[in-house]
């Protein structure tokens, strides 16, 4: 079987299914009920967006009925160096790293050892009594929460922690910015104790504030196991499917492999750079920390939509899966996950996962029950049960291109489906 691959800006080069180890089996997007005129398409999105330097370049895979229907590199994994993008690429996950690190917990929950009730201070007394901040007359003040965080509002992101690079009011200044620059700043420990002196923006399980929860449910695993989270996930998950090449860690083999961004902004026009690179990671920040390829990200979705199995290993039961994948938020908690960005309008969230609720108001196309979740430094994944579909792209592209790149190559799949 012959297949395609966009290498460069304009040339192409043909090889044999035989010549690269494909993820998952492979069949013709035709076969599977997409339009391969769409593919065209699709490369051709992809080759304009490089030949205008607009991105380096990207893995795309997507799986439908279980199968490889698309499955190409595009550009450069380098373009200063001139290097071409491969299939074996490996790029920071940014906020893809919290799916699996749910996963990993949802993992424990099934065993008994992690119940979503449970208070987190049952692991870390340092967020027992937590305040939440109170700005009157511009003052910033501090009373009690009135209860405690529990381990769902971790995974929902109903805990009342805060990024503190998404605003500037009082309570965001207190704050820490992010998940990769507080693990490049803290180690685990002194991460939690940082944490817990913050105030909370909102009363625990009241409103969806994107979060910390991730972070310190990665360690809260840590504390359960007695190890890393690194090796918890890559027992419980990437050995087990074949995810060789994730992990929090870069070895030497990774480090050549790992894909740049280039270096001027396309939109801001000033230097861009992907800080995790310079400034590594001093514990496994389950928010933003890991690495991997669309080849394992792919196969770790294609478990997720197959109710938690994978070429006959079991990662989590169906019914997991699904409470996993359900909204998590209801009538009663206030819904802030639109203002993240348009394509999140009309989603709630479930554990680790954006959850679509409604077909309307998203700037993105889908059906209900699809769900996702993106990274900073521009990966995109999400899958969509109904259509039995699995979309991951790879890209090292850290702006704010990433965002219109999400709802582009959204549409330009959907375009093609049942043709």
């Amino acid at each position: 079987m012959k297949y395609q691959l966009l290498l460069g800006l304009t040339s192409f080069l043909t090889i044999s299914a035989t010549a690269f180890s494909a993820p998952l089996p492979i069949a013709s997007p035709a076969s599977q009920g997409f339009n391969p005129k769409n593919v065209q398409a699709i490369d051709q999105f992809f080759s304009n967006e490089i030949a205008q330097n607009r991105m380096p370049g990207g893995v795309l895979a997507v799986a439908k009925n279980g199968k490889l229907i698309i499955y190409k590199t595009y550009g450069y994994r380098d373009k200063k160096n001139n290097t071409l993008m491969t299939f074996d690429t490996v790029f920071n996950l940014a906020s893809m790293t919290k799916v699996m690190a749910a996963t990993g917990a949802m993992t424990f929950f099934e065993e008994g050892k992690l119940q979503l009730s449970a208070p987190v201070y049952q692991w870390f007394p340092e967020f027992k009594n937590m305040n939440v901040g109170k700005l009157e007359n511009g003052i910033l003040s501090q009373v009690p929460a009135q209860k405690p965080m529990t381990v769902q509002d971790l995974m929902r992101h109903t805990n009342g922690l805060t990024y503190g690079a998404r605003a500037n009011t009082p309570v965001h200044q207190a704050s820490l910015r992010s998940s990769a620059e507080a693990a490049a700043e803290f180690s685990g420990t002194d991460f939690i104790k940082r944490l817990a002196t913050t105030p909370l923006l909102y009363e625990p399980g009241t409103a969806w504030d994107y979060s910390f929860g991730i972070d310190v449910l990665g360690l809260l695993q840590e504390k359960i196991a007695g190890k890393r989270l690194n090796d918890i996930l890559n027992e419980r998950i990437w050995s087990r499917i074949g995810m060789k090449d994730t992990s929090f860690d870069l070895n030497e083999s990774s480090k050549k492999r790992l894909a740049q961004p280039l270096e001027i902004d396309p939109i801001s026009g000033k230097k861009q750079k992907i800080a995790i690179y310079d400034n590594p990671a001093k514990f496994d920040c389950g928010g933003s920390c890991a690495y991997s390829t669309a080849a394992d990200y792919i196969r770790f979705g294609q478990m997720l939509v197959n109710g938690g199995t994978l070429d006959g290993q079991r990662i989590l039961g169906p019914q997991t899966v699904a409470l996993m994948t359900s909204d998590h938020l209801g009538n009663q908690i206030k819904n802030n996950v639109g203002l993240t960005e348009p394509g999140r309008e009309g989603y709630g969230f479930g554990l680790g996962v954006a959850v679509r609720k409604e077909k309307g108001l998203s700037a993105t196309n889908g059906n209900i029950g699809d769900y996702t979740w993106n990274g900073a430094n521009g990966t995109i994944f999400w899958v969509d049960p109904k259509e039995k579909m699995v979309v991951v792209m790879m890209a090292a592209a850290p702006g704010e291109l990433r965002k219109e790149y999400r709802e582009r190559i959204n549409a330009l799949i959907y375009a093609g489906l049942n043709p």
